[in-house]
């Protein structure tokens, strides 16, 4: 397969939707990225990349770092993860109090909001130094050190997080928060403030395509069985209220943020990375998806 025709070709398709979609506006300094930016990158397990548009240039990967964040905990807790957060989608905007209510403190999945609180609050307690600790995790699967945290995004997150610290202190009444709420937020803000390229980020999930082997360093990060599961949970619940859209138009489990950035997976073959910061309604990336959905057609393959 020509990968490199095939991207190339799709991104003259997709230009068309630049400046269509909202930057996130919500978090003040996303407001300002620049929405006419278009990055695309593949990557093959034999660690052949093929990449056009703005593939190098760094941004913030927000809740594509739920991924990171989740395979880092299910690596030491297995099992035992998923009595303080469930895995199925949930219907309701990814920040609801609602929802969490209902289900007395147990968040529906760990990719809304509320499951990605709970799992970071995980992390904290198996490591002294958490915040450390996810920038070596990530830079294990990119195989680069060059990658860092965006503090100006961060300290923007951290300014606006009442919804978040809300969500935070309602289920430590419940008991689902182990650690002080303060710290919590200041962790997550951070991972979400994680700042990487295309490349980075085809090159680190290509780890979930080859099955929990990170294919950079040939250890095994993951299980067979927490791989498949994870990849599971990104399937149905990776694309906000999109997910089950996202998996009738593309076809492969992945990850979205709201910085514009969506990873994605096919097992056993690729990787593939998509970062234009124009957002469509549900928060996903308008570019992004429109380029996936033409990717997995034009080279007829997907897990379906």
């Amino acid at each position: 397969m020509d990968y490199d025709k095939v991207i190339r070709r799709i991104y003259n398709e997709v230009t068309p939707f630049l400046g269509k979609g909202k930057v996130a506006d919500y978090i003040p300094a996303l407001a300002e990225v620049n929405p006419e930016q278009l990055g695309i990158v593949v990557e093959t397990l034999d660690l052949k990349s093929f990449r056009t548009g703005d593939s190098e240039i760094p941004f913030s990967i927000q809740s594509v770092s739920k991924v990171f964040t989740l395979a880092m905990v299910i690596s030491h807790m297995g099992e035992e993860l998923w009595q303080s957060v469930g895995r199925e989608p949930s219907g309701n905007p990814f920040n609801s109090l609602v929802q969490l209510e209902h289900e007395r403190g147990i968040p529906r999945n760990p990719f809304i909001n509320a499951g990605a609180l709970v799992i970071t609050d995980r992390l904290i307690s198996l490591y002294p130094r958490p915040k450390e600790a996810i920038l070596d995790f990530v830079r294990s699967l990119a195989g680069t050190d060059d990658i860092y945290y965006d503090h100006r995004i961060a300290c923007s997150e951290r300014e606006h997080a009442d919804r978040n610290m809300a969500l935070a202190y309602f289920m430590k009444s419940f008991g689902n928060i182990h650690n002080d709420v303060e710290t919590l937020i200041d962790v997550y803000c951070h991972q979400c403030a994680i700042a990487m390229s295309c490349a980075d980020l085809a090159r680190s999930f290509l780890m979930f395509a080859n099955r929990g082997v990170n294919p950079v360093t040939g250890k095994r990060v993951l299980t067979i069985s927490q791989s498949k599961r994870i990849g599971a949970v990104m399937a149905t619940c990776g694309f906000y209220d999109e997910s089950g859209d996202f998996a009738y138009r593309v076809g492969l489990p992945g990850k979205s943020g709201v910085g514009g950035g969506i990873a994605a997976y096919m097992p056993g073959k690729l990787s593939v990375a998509v970062w234009s910061p124009g957002l469509n309604s549900y928060g996903n990336s308008l570019a992004g998806i429109e380029f996936l959905e033409r990717f997995t057609t034009d080279i007829r393959s997907s897990i379906f």
